[in-house]
């Protein structure tokens, strides 16, 4: 078979597997609303406040909350992320909207289900909010209102295990709600797009489920963001990294490998797959993609359009889609249909000021915690 009719078979296939996705009823079934999660209130209430406590950072300089804006769906609207102060991140905040019903976590997929583990490594890690846990449990023991909060959810005298497990209960209330997607409210461009989505377009084959993800790493050619390489303190940021996640010759690497770091493939097959991210709320998250190269959404669909990037691993499923200036305006509308009601009231945000100025503790060499 010459290269051309093996690449027309690809296409066909392509289609044909988008076909069979559009019929299926049980991926229709799976398109529905995001289901809202049982939470304990009490817990989830503690974790709310920790979320938006700059205490918990080693310096008290920032919060989980730094870089997940609420009005911005939870993620921070820059391209690349902050990190602790005195470095920057490598890589685009994703948002935490629907985050507790990941199958794995991070854009490589380091961590898996386990919402303890994912709490304990964005507080302490060095390039992350750089907090010793031990002095975290400290500040937190020291502030009467934690004190009880604590208590009131279950939890007894306030502890570093305890906030790992109060704060993953917050990020349990964050779902999903009020998206015309959901509510039946799509436009008539809006449905077109969907029927692209499922068929032509080929999308729904890795954005699958409720939450618009197969919760898998691919490598969809995406190409690499200069800024990490050029940016002194972005690129030191990914040294430390790369020593920790064990890369091999991470001092003179130029590229994010992605999902290597879970399986380090000595063919290099796995470099630059990175997970599929949900498709939920992503007009309040731009810029896209795991390195914020691609700015609006009608960006990315002109990017899959073109058949995705250049990369040697790239999914062979990636291949140019051939829709009209029209089939993109619809898609786009689709796309935008999956935005709902943002998350920035009471019930999701700590608005009251956290008091950081406490009173002296007279004969402090006496008190017992």
């Amino acid at each position: 078979m010459n290269r051309r009719v093996s690449s027309i078979f690809a296409w066909h296939l392509v289609l044909a597997m988008g076909a069979a996705i559009a019929a299926s009823p049980v991926l229709a079934a799976e398109f529905g609303p995001v289901k809202q999660m049982e939470v304990d209130a009490n817990k989830a209430a503690l974790g709310k406040r920790l979320f938006f406590d700059p205490r918990l950072s080693g310096d008290a300089a920032i919060s989980c909350s730094t870089c997940h804006i609420p009005a911005k769906g939870f993620s921070d609207g820059l391209a690349l992320s902050k990190a602790y102060p005195g470095s920057d991140g490598f890589r685009n905040t994703p948002t935490l909207i629907n985050a507790a019903r990941k199958a794995a976590w991070f854009h490589d997929g380091r961590i898996g289900t386990n919402l303890n583990d994912v709490t304990r490594e964005s507080i302490t890690e060095t390039y992350s909010m750089n907090m010793d846990m031990r002095l975290m449990q400290e500040r937190v023991k020291q502030d009467p209102v934690y004190v009880k909060m604590f208590k009131k959810a279950g939890y007894g005298e306030p502890s570093n295990g305890s906030i790992r497990k109060a704060i993953p209960e917050y990020l349990k209330t964050l779902t999903s709600r009020g998206a015309p997607f959901d509510a039946g409210k799509m436009s008539d461009a809006a449905q077109r797009g969907f029927d692209l989505f499922k068929g032509k377009a080929g999308c729904a084959q890795c954005h699958s489920g409720s939450r618009f993800t197969d919760d898998a790493p691919h490598n969809t050619g995406v190409p690499e963001n200069p800024d990490i390489w050029s940016d002194p303190k972005r690129h030191l940021t990914y040294v430390a990294f790369g020593m920790f996640m064990g890369i091999e010759n991470y001092m003179n690497i130029r590229r994010d490998v992605g999902a290597h770091i879970r399986t380090h493939k000595a063919d290099g097959s796995d470099i630059g797959k990175f997970m599929t991210p949900t498709l939920r709320e992503l007009t309040y998250t731009a810029p896209y993609m795991h390195n914020g190269t691609i700015k609006t959404l009608e960006d990315v669909v002109a990017f899959y359009n073109r058949g995705g990037g250049s990369d040697g691993n790239k999914d062979p499923r990636i291949k140019p889609l051939g829709l009209s200036k029209e089939e993109r305006a619809n898609l786009t509308a689709f796309l935008k249909s999956l935005s709902g009601t943002p998350l920035t009231g009471p019930e999701h945000v700590w608005k009251e000021k956290i008091n950081v100025n406490y009173a002296v503790i007279e004969d402090w060499l006496e008190q017992k915690n």
